[in-house]
Parts: C-alpha cells; sequence; structure tokens
C-alpha cells in the first residue's frame, strides 16, 4: 500500500517524495545524505543506492505497486517505502536490482549520474513479465515506448537498451524466442 500525504514519514534519509496532485502524479526524488549531515552529493552510475531491507518488503500478490521478484507470475513484493513512488520512464535513472538469492542484498542501483532533487526512474518491464495494469507511457524520452504492458511484449533488444534487464526476465525473454540454454551459453 502506498504511503499517503497526510501521514508520510521518510523511510529513507537519501530520497524525498515529492507530493503532486492527480494518480499517479508523486514520485520519489534524490536528497543523498551523508552519515545524517546535510551534506548532498549526486549518485554515481553504478552506485547502490539504497538497500531494500527485509522489513521494508513483503510478499504480496501481482498489484499495480508490486514488483516482480522473480520468474513465476506470482513473485511480487510489496516496497512498503518511498520507493513505491519511483515511477516508470523509457530511459530510467535506476533499477531495482533484486537478482541476489538473499534478500538483504537487494537494491537500487543508479544506472547514470543522478544529481540531488532529480526524480528517480525505472524502466517497469525491467522486472515485470506482464504488467497488472498496463498504461500509456508519459514520460516524453526519444526512446519512449508508448504502451508499458511488461517484457513479455518487447524485443529483447528493447529491454537491453534500457540499462539493466533482471535475470528472470531475460530468461523467460529467451524461452519465448525459443532460444535454447546450450546456444545461449555460448553467446
Amino acid at each position: 500500500m502506498k504511503p499517503s500525504q497526510n501521514f508520510y514519514k521518510p523511510t529513507f534519509p537519501e530520497f524525498v517524495v515529492e507530493f503532486a496532485p492527480g494518480d499517479f502524479r508523486s514520485g520519489l526524488k534524490s536528497l543523498k545524505a551523508i552519515n545524517g549531515a546535510d551534506v548532498q552529493k549526486v549518485f554515481e552510475a553504478g552506485e547502490i543506492m539504497a538497500y531494500l531491507g527485509r522489513e521494508r518488503v513483503t510478499v504480496g500478490p501481482k498489484a499495480y505497486t508490486s514488483v516482480q521478484c522473480g520468474k513465476d507470475p506470482n513473485d511480487h513484493i510489496e516496497l512498503n517505502s518511498d520507493l513505491v513512488y519511483i515511477n516508470h520512464s523509457c530511459e530510467p535513472s535506476i533499477a531495482f536490482n533484486l537478482s541476489s538469492p538473499d534478500v538483504s542484498k537487494w537494491n537500487i542501483q543508479a544506472l547514470r549520474r543522478i544529481k540531488v532533487g532529480e526524480m528517480l526512474t525505472f524502466f517497469y518491464p525491467s522486472t515485470e513479465w506482464s504488467m497488472d495494469q498496463p498504461f500509456e507511457c508519459v514520460c516524453g524520452t526519444p526512446s519512449c515506448l508508448r504502451t508499458i504492458q511488461g517484457a513479455k511484449y518487447l524485443s529483447k533488444q528493447d529491454l537491453q537498451a534500457r540499462g539493466y534487464v533482471s535475470p528472470w526476465i531475460i530468461e523467460l525473454v529467451t524461452e519465448r524466442d525459443g532460444v535454447s540454454s546450450s546456444v545461449m551459453s555460448r553467446l
């Protein structure tokens, strides 16, 4: 469940929700505090920005607020934190890296340099095979795909152009496209 503006309490010192009127208009911004001080710094490409933490994720049903965390259609988590406000972009700034078998190592990672005050975005099909609620994208980027339905409806090339794709999505695309694992091991 998304935290509301009325009861908002930040869950990560590095981020703050910017609430906006209307459905799906609020977003999460980068703040970057260091050791509780008001030192501000950018996130560099490849930097782990935050660990999700076991206490901030729960197994849940597929929903518009969940993130797929494995190959099975029922492998979804609810974020239970500010991270639920990270919106979609076809040219994302971050990735949800949920590839470790150790949940305590699940994190969000910068895909490029992120300045203080910048909205955080991720490419939803990088984790989602088939979206619970497909939508018309309004990111406005040059590579915008217009309709976001999930990785199932995209080419491997379209997915990989976004900077990060979860391993289970690559596996599902490989199965869909009929490429055997013996061929994949030689690539």
